[in-house]
């Protein structure tokens, strides 16, 4: 990391000190990728390429593993974090009872599209397959709350709660 270090702050140096002391933790340890990788979302905030090298590198993975496992799970984010993240279950019942309207009418609403950032930072809109809410679908999540049976119109109200905060 030398010649990466040259060009890193000293807040990102700090932050890659305690990723490799978490490491260090778990070195030899079978099966403990997905606990370093929540080390580093908690320290970084969200799991940029750089960091799954880092970890690929000094755990001896591949950085595509490492990656694959980082996108597999919906709680990694490889994006940084918005103020509200609305996630909109496509899981069957969803999908089934209008959770693709869901998506369109967010991403018209918002001016985004899937997996971006309003421009002020305040909301991302993600895809999440079940929730594990079937009867109340469609469910729309913000943040952690859950919002059922919600229709395309429900979708400026939802997020009018969350603006003026």
């Amino acid at each position: 990391m030398s010649d990466v270090a040259k060009t890193l702050s000293v807040e990102e140096q700090a932050n890659y000190e305690k990723l490799s002391n978490v490491i260090d933790l778990y070195s030899g340890k079978e099966g403990c990728l997905i606990q370093v990788l929540h080390a580093a979302q908690e320290i970084f905030g969200y799991l940029p390429y750089e960091v799954q090298k880092y970890v690929a590198d000094n755990m001896g993975f591949s950085v595509s593993y490492v990656s694959s496992v980082s996108s597999f799970y919906s709680f990694f984010s490889t994006t940084p974090r918005t103020k509200h993240e609305v996630k909109v279950c496509l899981g069957t019942a969803c999908y089934v009872k209008g959770g693709k309207l869901l998506i369109e009418k967010l991403q018209e609403v918002l001016g985004i599209g899937v997996g971006e950032a309003t421009p002020d930072n305040l909301f991302s809109i993600h895809v999440t397959r079940c929730v594990g809410a079937c009867g109340l679908a469609p469910v729309v999540v913000v943040d952690e709350e859950v919002f059922k049976q919600v229709k395309p119109a429900d979708i400026p109200g939802i997020l009018d709660q969350y603006r003026g905060e």
